[in-house]
């Protein structure tokens, strides 16, 4: 089901896909392509995107400016079904990609090459956003100590 792809969300797979190298999601996109036949392209284009932030102390949203995106929106013909990708930046080939893996994946086409793929790519973002963590830690100073 397209909800549930090994354990994570929609939005966690999407999320995932959005924040990896972008040479390696789009080798993974290109190795999948022959299998998705027919692909449409709805739409492929960069857009300014506000971005909104949260006003902690007032408990209010505003927003802090433009963020420039590339985003796409693909449908496979044969199987009808959508996919979408939406990346920081103007680089709409990654945005193609994502969108790709996505349709794939509503699709149930190489599902769990792409999930396999996905869990990889998740652990690889994890350990990386730790190993900041640490790097950060180590920086932090007591005051107390002085």
């Amino acid at each position: 089901m397209r909800d549930e792809t090994a354990g994570r969300s929609h939005r966690d797979v999407l999320e995932t896909l959005a924040a990896m190298d972008p040479a390696r999601l789009k080798a993974e996109a290109e190795a999948i392509l022959p299998a998705l036949g027919e692909v449409e392209v709805i739409e492929s284009r960069t857009c300014l995107v506000m971005l909104p932030m949260r006003d902690t102390v007032q408990a209010t949203d505003f927003h802090l400016g433009d963020v420039l995106m590339a985003e796409a929106h693909v449908r496979l013909g044969a199987q009808d079904v959508e996919g979408y990708g939406m990346v920081l930046g103007h680089d709409q080939e990654r945005a193609m990609a994502m969108a790709l893996l996505d349709a794939s994946l509503a699709a149930g086409i190489a599902t769990d090459r792409i999930e396999d793929f996905v869990a990889a790519a998740a652990a690889d973002l994890a350990a990386a956003e730790d190993e900041l963590l640490r790097r950060i830690e180590a920086t932090r100073v007591e005051m107390e100590t002085f």
